[in-house]
């Protein structure tokens, strides 16, 4: 078993009101080694100025993390097919709906990743095998209810 450890941290500004329900949501993650990111709700549930656009709100890092996950499953599974992958980007996309229960969910995340080959791409259905083994390995998306799909184009 292995324990992942977060720290989020915020303070209401001086002056603040709080109850008014004026106050900041702009807060920190801080993660074990050492890395920092500013964080807050999106401005899309809490206008500005109370959300801050800069930093990235919990619903970016669902997404985020689903497709941070299976990236890293799936240049694992190209290493040992002997793929040498020079380059992977996914324009992951998540959708925030009611779900069967009536609350607010994220409901779908599609993955739309691309990669780049050194030498020759594999076969439009062995980059699908290697994607769908990706998937079931990935812990995040083992994780959640909500549907993950994987949109990858055939290999450039």
């Amino acid at each position: 078993m292995h324990t992942y450890t977060a720290t989020v941290t915020w303070e209401r500004r001086d002056g603040a009101a709080f109850t008014d329900m004026k106050y900041s949501r702009a807060h920190r993650w801080r993660f074990d080694g050492g890395a920092e990111v500013p964080a807050s709700a999106s401005p899309l549930h809490v206008p500005l100025p109370l959300s801050d656009a800069a930093g990235v709100d919990p619903e970016e890092a669902f997404v985020a993390a689903l497709s941070s996950c299976h990236m890293l499953w799936f240049l694992a599974i190209a290493a040992k097919r002997g793929l040498v992958v020079d380059a992977y980007t996914d324009e992951a996309e998540g959708t925030m709906a009611r779900d069967d229960r009536g609350r607010l969910a994220m409901t779908r995340v599609v993955l739309r990743p691309r990669v780049r080959y050194a030498g020759a791409a594999p076969d439009e259905g062995t980059e699908a095998a290697i994607h769908h083994e990706s998937h079931e390995a990935c812990y995040i998306a083992n994780s959640v209810r909500t549907e993950v799909v994987v949109e990858a184009p055939a290999a450039v």
